[in-house]
């Protein structure tokens, strides 16, 4: 009985971990429909004047009055900071994944050896 309960505790670190992951991986593609979302609006700028172009459809990328309010590097930290969270995200989902199938697979050896003695 003994084995039983760690291998269903096993599965249930295993789920866990894949759960954070899964969160992880969340919150880097939220990250990018957000680069997404400020890469291709356009949006106004502080103070009177027209709205600025967004920055891929416009070919004035760098225009003088808009540049302070959205600019590149803002864009690409955010875009750098959900690299991480997507890698660790994904490590941890396959990690808890292969756990959890492992777990299975010798419950099902088990279960197979104990069957054919």
């Amino acid at each position: 009985m003994r084995s039983l309960a760690y291998a269903e505790d096993l599965r249930a670190r295993a789920r866990r971990t894949q759960g954070w992951g899964l969160g992880l991986l969340t919150v880097a593609a939220l990250l990018w429909v957000w680069f997404g979302v400020l890469l291709l609006t356009p949006y106004a700028q502080e103070g009177p004047g027209s709205p600025c172009p967004a920055l891929l459809t416009s070919e004035y990328v760098h225009h003088d009055d808009c540049v302070e309010s959205r600019d590149w590097p803002g864009l690409l930290a955010l875009l750098g900071g959900s690299l991480p969270l997507a890698v660790v995200g994904g490590a941890l989902y396959t990690s808890g994944a292969v756990s959890h199938r492992m777990s299975e697979h010798l419950a099902e050896i088990t279960r197979l050896d104990t069957a054919s003695a």
